[in-house]
């Protein structure tokens, strides 16, 4: 290269906005374009003297110093550092570096540029990412993370379980996330890089515990990676998704007709405590100031159908009171104003929700769930929700079966009535009219006595219509009764003779105590009736038999009690009609003492069967009774 050239080179060179230097093999600048002056502010002199490090802050002259070492060796090299000039300011720069010639007897050239601009715009950009609420990094196509924005940096360091101040820039994805690459984030991301072609999932990360919703964009030099936490929301899908289930289910039961209401109970109860995780689940029935538990589901036998405590003892009390549902899920934290009662102080109920239940004549009773263990929590507002639907749905079906069942018994005592005022009251009638027209004829007064007798009959039929009318309507009142004392109030009452009562139960029973008096009188009258009467040919007709000695036993069933003679019994062919009204093996009754006790055990919720006594007399069974030995007490209820 001759004069010229080198001028004109120099000439090139000034004219470069970029800085452009030579440095010796003493270390020191050797040449240098006009950039450098103006730029550092140093001058001729000083140039002459600096090294290339003394351009660049102290923590920064280690690093420029073995990147120039580097690019010896390498034939290249390249270093970002903060430029330092005469007057301290600091400016981004970015040095290209490689070796002089070997004829030179220079060590290394560098040209210097200005990234001000480029920085600023990283800065820019890293703002806008890091105020991101998403996570966002990028990968090389060695899958070395090259960039993460602070959302970014703080899920990886929890799932590369390192410090979050560590610098993740050059660290390999899968070697530090070794867990991850048996997910669907591996295979995606390879997928996309693979084929250049954009991906989107949402997937749960099992390193991080966590769901996320995930955007991969492949470029020519690797991967950029966009990713939302979506735990919350897949956690509402998933609770939607649940409920969706419950309320099909709840559909289903209450939709199967085939299954009796007490079964579609039951199963809801069960429901209720697998949503709710309570120990007690029941549907109760409020008389008065007793509460009866009708159908139960629990972990125990602590409660069972038919016990009866007081209400004053219960949570439900409240419901009932105020006809709205309560959900208490630490009575103590909850509704301090109710620890005094004995479901809480005794019984230790700690945790309740329950929702009031309506029959045709107002509040019936409660649908509720409960338990010794209190909640963190208190129940949701879906929780609230289902038990009321539960709780409306089983007002609507007792409201539709008191209706159902009101209009069967209306038709079936219309029919009774029409059947007596057509049949029985027919007979003495016809004997009243034949003895009246006697006496007409005859004019003997004697004969008026068939008329008495036949009037008698037809008094004894409107009495025992009058009590069938009113045996199987529902009952309004019931209490804690001794069978005892009851059954020898009825025995008193009843027209026993010289028959005896025998009393081998101390039993308590839930009841009506009026129309349980009526019932066992009934029993009683039909023993004495009957077994005063004799024994029974098989054909049913009577032989004569003293029958004054007749012994009546009221005894205790496991579920309920029992009433037996030892009479002649009833025959086992005859025992599926003794119930039917207008049924009787005697001349002078009239068939309506039994349908009486029918009636007035179904008003109660009762089952009765006829067996046969171990003396061979007549055996009348009642159960699924509310009994008990004693008072009763220490049950749990809500």
């Amino acid at each position: 290269m001759n004069d010229s050239q080198e001028e004109a080179v120099g000439v090139l060179l000034d004219a470069l906005p970029d800085l452009f230097f030579a440095v010796g093999e003493d270390g020191t600048m050797e040449l240098w374009n006009d950039a450098v002056p103006e730029v550092t502010g140093y001058d001729e002199a000083a140039l002459r003297r600096m090294t290339p490090a003394e351009f660049v802050p102290t923590a920064d002259d280690d690093r420029v110093t073995e990147t120039i070492a580097e690019a010896l060796e390498a034939g290249a090299g390249t270093i970002e550092a903060e430029l330092t000039t005469a007057t301290g300011e600091r400016i981004p720069y970015q040095f290209s570096l490689r070796p002089a010639p070997d004829e030179s007897a220079l060590a290394f050239v560098g040209i210097g540029r200005d990234i001000a601009a480029r920085k600023r715009a990283e800065r820019d950009r890293d703002g806008i990412l890091n105020r991101m609420r998403d996570g966002f990094f990028a990968v090389d196509d060695e899958w070395r993370i090259t960039y993460a924005n602070e959302k970014g940096e703080q899920l990886l360091s929890r799932a590369m379980n390192r410090p979050r101040e560590t610098t993740l820039e050059g660290l390999h994805l899968w070697e530090e996330i070794p867990d991850a690459v048996e997910t669907t984030f591996y295979r995606e991301y390879n997928r996309a890089m693979e084929t250049g072609e954009p991906v989107s999932f949402e997937e749960y990360f099992p390193p991080l515990e966590d769901w996320f919703e995930v955007r991969a964009f492949p470029d020519d030099t690797g991967l950029s990676i966009y990713f939302r936490e979506i735990t919350e929301e897949q956690r509402y899908r998933d609770r939607l998704e649940h409920r969706e289930q419950v309320l099909k289910e709840l559909h289903d039961i209450t939709a199967d007709r085939d299954a009796s209401f007490a079964e579609q109970v039951q199963r809801l109860l069960v429901l209720g405590r697998d949503e709710f995780g309570t120990e007690f689940g029941s549907l109760s029935e409020i008389v008065g100031d007793k509460y009866r538990f009708e159908v139960v589901d629990a972990d125990d036998d602590t409660i069972q159908a038919g016990d009866v405590v007081p209400l004053e003892a219960t949570n439900c009390e409240r419901v009932a009171g105020r006809r709205e549902t309560i959900a208490w899920g630490d009575v103590a934290r909850d509704a301090p104003e109710e620890t005094d009662r004995a479901g809480y102080t005794d019984w230790g109920i700690s945790c309740y929700l329950g929702g009031p239940v309506y029959d045709n004549d107002g509040v019936y009773g409660t649908f509720c769930f409960y338990g010794t263990d209190t909640r963190a929590d208190r129940f949701s507002e879906w929780e609230v929700t289902l038990v009321d639907l539960m709780s409306r749905w089983v007002s609507y079906e007792l409201q539709r079966e008191q209706i159902t069942e009101k209009l069967q018994r209306q038709n079936d005592r219309l029919e009774q009535f029409a059947s007596i005022v057509s049949h029985d009251l027919r007979g003495p009638l016809n004997v009243l009219r034949g003895r009246l027209e006697l006496v007409e004829e005859t004019g003997d007064p004697s004969d008026l006595a068939g008329c008495f007798d036949a009037v008698e009959r037809m008094e004894a039929l409107i009495d025992d219509v009058l009590s069938l009318s009113k045996a199987g309507d529902a009952i309004d009142d019931i209490e804690l009764i001794g069978l005892r004392e009851c059954a020898t109030l009825a025995w008193d009452a009843a027209p026993t003779e010289t028959a005896s009562l025998e009393l081998a139960t101390d039993a308590t029973v839930t009841a009506d105590a009026s129309r349980l008096q009526q019932l066992l009188e009934n029993l009683f009258r039909n023993s004495v009736e009957h077994g005063s009467t004799g024994n029974r040919t098989s054909s049913g007709d009577s032989v004569e038999h003293g029958g004054e000695d007749v012994t009546v036993t009221v005894g205790r069933l496991e579920d309920g009690f029992y009433v037996e003679d030892d009479g002649p019994g009833i025959p086992e062919s005859e025992r599926g009609d003794v119930f039917d009204s207008g049924y009787t093996t005697t001349d002078d009754g009239t068939g309506f003492g039994l349908a009486i006790v029918a009636d007035i055990a179904d008003a109660h919720g009762w089952t009765i069967r006829v067996a046969e006594a171990e003396s061979g007399g007549a055996r009348f069974e009642l159960t699924n009774v509310g009994v008990r030995d004693g008072a009763a007490d220490g049950q749990r209820a809500g």
